[in-house]
């Protein structure tokens, strides 16, 4: 166990989890967590190595045939203890998360709330995994369909959701009988170790989830990877990143998940409801500080309206609070580090080179802290670099469109197609323009899609297969036919 500061949870797991045991990394080496608001050290964390991973990935194929074996109802309930205990303990997982990620408490409290949430949509899901019977076109054959869980699977999260992200990788392979290793990112691993810490108390059997925290994902995930014992990777994060492990993936037939980059476009019709379209572009852009894949960055207004628009959502933005996210009035926390920080503040600076206008923020203030204020620049042109990078962070960049052609080529202009947004008040248009936008999900009035309920997931290079809703736990099974001749 390990502390942190006064003004967060005293108690948390910094060790691996291993077959059912909190072990120290096999070199004994170890990492520090920072407060990204204060740069202050919160914690060390084990760091694992490749014999750590191999223990790791072992323990979770030893464990697959019984696990495997357990009744649906008994994953069921487990996954919903676990929904209680984190429930219970939403102010301390909040708080823990504001520590090492930065969010505001209140977002942070609305990322326990939205993360339990799939432990009980996959706790109901277990329950309801079916399979078919039929007979052949020539009645010489019964067809018996069932579904089995395809195995041990390799999770790897990102930073910016520590505890949803882990939910909803956990919940839906918990619910199909999949045994896990599960690497949490570098800067958020004390959110996921507390994650799995419940999960224990919930009753989860020792070996179905294996945690390895590390500072050198590679070395870990590579050897889960090449095993031979994995045989499916569910990764969120770059594109960069996700193509690499695709490509691993292929030397052992591997299923995959793959949630990756996005650079969501927000469409503003001339005759969208202009108030209800800035509440949209702020729940699309602010949330968790424009650090989500789900932001909209460029946003296309129609040239009737693009002024009003902008400078409303300029007004909006520059009255929110920055500051420490453990503090009640902060409404903006942190950027995630030095890294984030710097590819922010260069983007805007290039988009100012080359003629955008700043009608709100556009520079980082002095002092400790990777803070970067709410920034809205107007009339930005094709060739800055925001407009083909995802930006994570909290700027928005407004373009005039004048008909929907050129607001539909823009928008799809990009190698991502993970969510869009579209603000009209004319059904027609909705359907028209919804239909031609190249994504995989479109909040329609309205900034917000994530939802447990809800197929989450991209198309182009945003990734492979979906998270949540019905088909969330169809990622966790393979089909078995069985041929039974009719006598």
């Amino acid at each position: 166990m390990t502390t942190v500061t006064d003004a967060e949870p005293t108690t948390l797991q910094n060790k691996l989890l291993i077959n059912g045991e909190w072990t120290a990394s096999a070199n004994g080496k170890t990492f520090v967590v920072e407060n990204p608001a204060t740069g202050e050290v919160i914690a060390e964390v084990a760091d694992g190595s490749p014999a750590d991973a191999q223990r790791a990935i072992e323990a979770a194929g030893a464990a697959q045939a019984d696990w495997a074996r357990t009744s649906p109802r008994e994953r069921s309930e487990i996954l919903r203890r676990a929904y209680d205990i984190i429930i219970s303990r939403a102010d301390e997982l909040a708080r823990l998360i504001t520590a090492e990620m930065g969010k505001p408490l209140a977002e942070a409290r609305g990322e326990v709330a939205y993360g339990a949430e799939f432990f009980r949509w996959f706790s109901e899901e277990a329950v309801r995994i079916g399979g078919d019977h039929t007979t052949s076109g020539d009645g010489k054959t019964r067809i018996v369909v069932t579904r089995d869980p395809v195995g041990p699977c390799v999770l790897v999260t990102p930073w910016n959701f520590p505890l949803a992200m882990g939910t909803r990788k956990i919940g839906p392979a918990v619910a199909a009988g999949c045994t896990m290793v599960f690497k949490p990112a570098e800067l958020t691993p004390l959110t996921s170790l507390a994650l799995a810490d419940i999960l224990i108390e919930a009753g989860l059997p020792a070996g179905v989830l294996n945690v390895v925290t590390t500072s050198d994902a590679g070395s870990v995930v590579g050897p889960w990877m090449s095993s031979g014992i994995a045989r499916k990777i569910s990764f969120t994060g770059s594109t960069e990143v996700g193509k690499i492990l695709l490509r691993q993936a292929a030397d052992n037939v591997m299923r995959t998940s793959m949630e990756l980059g996005g650079n969501a476009p927000f469409i503003v019709c001339r005759d969208a409801d202009i108030d209800r379209a800035v509440e949209g572009a702020m729940m699309a852009k602010m949330r968790n500080m424009g650090e989500a894949c789900t932001a909209a960055n460029r946003m296309f207004v129609h040239r009737d309206v693009a002024e009003e628009f902008g400078h409303k959502l300029a007004d909006r933005m520059s009255a929110l609070a920055v500051g420490n996210g453990a503090d009640a009035e902060t409404e903006v926390g942190p950027l995630i580090d030095s890294d984030g920080l710097s590819k922010v503040q260069s983007l805007v600076d290039d988009a100012v080179s080359k003629g955008a206008a700043v009608v709100a923020g556009g520079s980082r203030p002095d002092g400790p802290g990777y803070f970067y204020p709410p920034t809205v620049l107007a009339d930005v042109p094709a060739s800055a670099e925001l407009m083909s990078t995802e930006i994570f962070g909290p700027v928005a960049a407004v373009i005039p469109f004048d008909d929907e052609d050129e607001a539909i080529r823009l928008a799809n202009d990009t190698e991502w197609g993970l969510v869009a947004y579209l603000f009209t008040q004319d059904i027609d248009r909705a359907l028209r323009l919804g239909e031609r936008l190249e994504v995989g999900m479109v909040g329609l009035n309205t900034g917000l899609v994530s939802n447990p309920a809800a197929p989450f997931g991209g198309v182009k290079q945003s990734g492979v297969g979906r998270e949540g809703g019905r088909v969330g736990i169809e990622e966790f099974l393979e089909y078995k036919y069985m041929a039974i001749p009719r006598t």
